[in-house]
């Protein structure tokens, strides 16, 4: 006997179909071994579970390749249920420099490298806004120095050295918000 179904009558939803649950996990099996793939310090600043932090070392020692697929599985398991997929991938983006979230960060660091120069010292006060966590005293003197430089017309590496903290300062700010 076959179901018939009226017309009128809407297909019941059932969740997502077995085929893009495969797809979901496969790209949380790519974001596993993104993270693999990246250096220890970097994998501290992510905002991980001990347990996927632990999993990744686990999986870092596994030579074999059919023991390394099956742990890029158990991976993309922890992955889906401890974390947020989303803000996992923008955290390991910014480590990747041909991606938006990299650039975009570049550029926000420039940006503020430049004013800092040349508007002085009401900007450290306004960068310290959107970041607190940075040492104001230090961002003044490093503020400072490339203005000399640019005074002066030399180029001793202080606005690298400002370039580089701002990136620092940075990079904490957008992985805890």
């Amino acid at each position: 006997m076959r179901h018939q179904r009226d017309d009128n009558e809407a297909p019941e939803y059932d969740g997502p179909s077995k085929s893009q649950l495969k797809r979901e996990m496969h790209a949380l099996q790519g974001l596993g071994k993104r993270m693999l793939d990246l250096s220890n310090d970097q994998l501290e600043t992510l905002a991980i579970s001990d347990t996927l932090r632990a999993a990744i070392g686990e999986s870092r020692r596994i030579r074999q390749n059919e023991a390394k697929r099956r742990h890029l599985q158990y991976i993309g398991k922890i992955i889906r249920q401890e974390t947020d997929p989303e803000a996992l991938e923008k955290a390991i983006d910014a480590f990747d420099a041909g991606s938006e979230e990299h650039t975009r960060r570049h550029h926000l660091a420039e940006r503020w490298r430049d004013r800092m120069i040349s508007e002085g010292d009401s900007v450290v006060g306004e960068f310290f806004g959107y970041c607190p966590s940075a040492d104001m005293q230090h961002l003044r003197n490093l503020a400072r120095n490339a203005r000399k430089d640019v005074e002066k017309q030399k180029n001793t590496g202080q606005a690298r050295k400002l370039f580089r903290y701002l990136r620092e300062c940075i990079d904490d700010v957008e992985a805890m918000g």
